[in-house]
């Protein structure tokens, strides 16, 4: 039975609207009057053709919302999934419009909902604005004004700084927190139930030590994602860099999150298992503090009582080592097979940069999956499993109130100095658990997308869960959106005992919308992916011009494999003639009536009379004997014969229309073959007419021109890295700089001034020690701006030299 939560919301909903019951019609998704508008829509082209669009969000329940760029609102569609028919999505008309109680000055690219479906985010790529979807009514039709704040105003909103949003997400534990990863390298978690202005936790991210960067991109973070419902993947944050390198932060957890008991039980219990039990004195150090950590942060861990008790649930209490901060786990290495192999953090398949990144959890097994520009995907699995890594020694900052309850934290999060250790797969489990060592990376497959060829910064790709089916991930790019399968899971495997070769994913092209060798630009501006509890999924994407597509996925079978069995022995030809041939009338009846078996007489039966007692009895057995054979027989040759009729004339209309299909089919390649020697005869004059044009223009003076040298090309492929990738992320880091240099500035001023006017001209010795320090600190922030300012001249003077040098 199929039940419809949305009945009740529709019902408390048209009690409240003006509108009349009666108004409310169900229509299809892609037949909707908002998809269906002819309403010109503004060209926003020039501000978004550097960051992807994602404009739909789904409540995972009844509730479709889709942000209407030119009016500057919020549509809530009331949907049914699976009604009338089981494949078809009904949307209600007209919609609810959802409008912000204060003008939004800023064009937004993305629109999320939080896990309870009470809040809506609204970002930009410089704002950030949270809607609440509960709001009063409006004298106008169908308008609901609901309350929109705007989030880290001092930090992101100012007209003087110059940090972009890269990227925003809800934390998946939390109702009311938010993740933002910015381009000044910080990491900030937001608590919108307490304060709006300063966030609740802050890590500074140092992927690499001052001066220690081969290249601008490995300062560059990219994207970021939460981990899953996994040991301490729950606590992990992933955060991707420019350059494809991939860190981790744990443990990150909100103040006030909510957490099953079961999974911090078994997270406890592990590191009191292997790690204080262990005979290297590292784990054991690594082991206690998680431990301690764990306790502090979950008190209920502490009483053993509780354990026993009715408790499901645990909220997380704000807390924070006092002499330790996080480190930034990586960049992850690929795993070795017990030989020495590359380990570069970038596959040498993968083009361009890494521009997005995706987490997935399949049962056993976590999946991160990297987008590059190129149009490759690279996916991965960690080989091992997450644990929590602090540098002791490095105090985080922490605002407490008068009760001294911390209200949030921040601290600098580095990298480990020193080579990072190799991991192999057949190493014992005392070499790498508890060890602060990175979990390695496991490939498992390099996923082209075979978009066509862009020139400029490449493509910007989305990827996307399906909530339905795990192993199923979208990509939405330029070109559409693309399906990928993963069909091996290197732990799921094992747990089950399948004993499964590798197998790489398959990809399906869901929506196309490339053009011969070129693509729109940006032709989607909205995706998401629908499923009910009875199996069916779809696909919904909305382009530009307002125009819907909805589209049903194909769930089932998708990941059942077909196994030959090599080993058989070969069927001989009579064996397979005999499996072939359909079993239409029984064997016996084929094989005919029974021989008879004349009875026993004596010799002097002729002499006996037909009507006489001998006589009788004998011409008894004769027909006793001749029913039993074949009169019976007969009747079952009758049966046969009128019970398989219908089937033999079903198996001669088959043959019949398959004869007719194999004609037609003879009749099309006899057809394709006369047009095949016609484009092949056009073929050939063509390419003697271009054979001509060759020759004519090698003839031509200046065509005979000296290519480039091997030093020269090396060059040239220098330049192209520096001008798509390097460039880019050199001005983003110097702009970064400069703004974190002009606040540092004006904070120093603030406290001069201030502590001026405390110590009323008296000398203070720490203070002069304290401006000493922070000079020096503002002289090497300067010297690595005037480094990345003179590199930045060096590559666009090589630019313009070799622009010049093509004319």
């Amino acid at each position: 039975m199929r039940f419809n939560f949305d009945v009740y919301d529709r019902d408390i909903e048209q009690r409240r609207s003006v509108t009349p019951k009666d108004e409310v019609e169900w229509v299809p998704l892609q037949n909707h009057p908002i998809f269906t508008s002819t309403s010109a829509t503004v060209d926003h082209e020039s501000t978004t053709a550097a960051s992807p669009r994602n404009l739909v969000a789904w409540d995972g329940a009844s509730r479709i919302y889709f942000w209407d760029i030119d009016k500057q609102c919020l549509h809530r569609i009331s949907i049914r999934l699976g009604e009338p028919q089981p494949t078809s999505v009904l949307a209600a008309s007209p919609t609810k419009v959802l409008q912000a109680d204060k003008q939004l000055n800023f064009v937004v690219h993305k629109i999320s909902i939080n896990r309870n479906g009470s809040a809506l985010l609204l970002a930009g790529s410089d704002h950030l604005c949270v809607m609440y979807l509960y709001g009063r009514n409006s004298t106008e039709e169908n308008t609901i004004i609901c309350r929109t704040v705007t989030i880290g105003s001092e930090i992101y909103h100012d007209g003087s700084t110059a940090i972009r949003l890269l990227q925003v997400s809800w934390h998946p534990y939390s109702e009311t927190h938010l993740g933002i990863l910015s381009s000044d390298s910080v990491f900030r978690l937001f608590d919108l139930s307490s304060d709006l202005v300063l966030p609740e936790q802050e890590y500074y991210l140092q992927p690499v030590q001052p001066g220690g960067s081969r290249n601008a991109t490995s300062i560059c973070p990219v994207d970021f994602s939460f981990g899953g419902d996994h040991l301490w993947d729950r606590f992990s944050v992933f955060v991707l860099y420019a350059d494809g390198s991939i860190y981790i932060l744990c443990p990150v957890v909100p103040f006030g999150s909510a957490y099953k008991w079961e999974s911090i039980l078994e997270i406890h219990t592990d590191a009191h298992a292997f790690g204080l039990k262990s005979s290297n004195s590292t784990a054991v150090s690594n082991s206690s503090l998680a431990i301690f950590w764990l306790e502090a942060t979950f008190p209920e861990l502490a009483h053993q009582e509780a354990e026993g008790a009715d408790l499901s649930m645990l909220r997380a209490h704000p807390y924070a080592l006092f002499d330790a901060s996080l480190s930034l786990q990586g960049p992850l290495r690929r795993v070795c097979h017990g030989r020495n192999e590359d380990l570069a953090v970038r596959g040498a398949e993968c083009e361009g940069r890494a521009v997005s990144f995706l987490y997935n959890l399949v049962s056993k097994d976590s999946i991160l999956v990297t987008a590059w520009s190129g149009g490759q995907l690279q996916i991965d699995a960690l080989a091992d499993e997450i644990q929590p890594v602090w540098s002791v020694g490095s105090p985080p900052r922490l605002r407490v109130n008068s009760n001294d309850h911390i209200l949030g934290l921040a601290m600098i999060c580095e990298s480990i100095e020193g080579k990072l250790p190799t991991v192999k797969l057949d190493e014992p489990l005392d070499h790498t658990i508890w060890l602060g060592h990175s979990p390695p990376l496991l490939r498992l497959a390099i996923v082209d997308l075979a978009l066509p060829r862009k020139t400029g910064s490449g493509y910007a790709i989305m990827l996307f869960l399906d909530p339905l089916m795990p192993e199923r991930l979208f990509a939405l790019h330029d070109g559409g959106i693309d399906s990928i399968v993963l069909h091996f899971l290197p732990f799921t495997s094992q747990t089950t005992g399948k004993d499964e070769t590798m197998r790489t994913p398959s990809v399906h092209p869901v929506l196309s919308t490339c053009q011969g060798e070129s693509s729109m630009q940006s032709p989607l501006c909205g995706f998401v992916s629908l499923s009910d509890s009875f199996g069916y999924s779809w696909t919904v994407g909305v382009t530009d011009s307002r125009e819907c597509i909805v589209l049903e996925m194909k769930t089932w079978n998708l990941l059942l494999s077909i196994h030959v069995d090599m080993e058989k022995k070969s069927i001989s030809s009579e064996e397979q003639k005999e499996r072939d041939t359909p079993d239409i009338i029984s064997k016996e009846l084929l094989i005919g009536p029974k021989a008879v078996l004349l009875p026993q007489a004596s010799t002097n039966l002729r002499s006996v009379a037909a009507d006489s007692i001998e006589g009788r009895q004998t011409l008894h057995q004769y027909f006793k004997l001749f029913h039993e054979n074949y009169v019976e027989y007969a009747h079952k040759v009758h049966f046969e014969i009128k019970h398989h009729g219908p089937h033999l004339k079903r198996i001669i209309d088959d043959q019949h229309a398959r004869l007719v299909g194999s004609e037609q089919k003879l009749q099309k390649v006899v057809d394709k073959q006369l047009r095949l020697e016609e484009r092949i005869d056009r073929a050939t004059q063509v390419h003697n007419i271009l054979e001509q044009r060759l020759q004519r223009l090698r003839n031509l003076p200046g065509a005979h021109k000296r290519p480039l040298s091997r030093a020269e090309r090396e060059f040239k492929s220098e330049l192209d890295h520096f001008t798509g990738v390097e460039l880019d992320a050199l001005h983003s880091s110097i702009d970064a700089l400069a703004a974190r240099l002009r606040r540092h500035t004006q904070s120093l001023k603030d406290n001069v001034s201030n502590r001026q006017r405390q110590i009323s001209g008296k000398k203070n010795l720490a203070h002069d020690a304290h401006v000493s320090q922070l000079q020096s600190s503002l002289e090497k922030i300067s010297l690595v701006n005037s480094e990345n300012s003179k590199k930045l001249k060096i590559v666009e003077s090589a630019l313009k030299s070799r622009e010049s040098s093509r004319f």
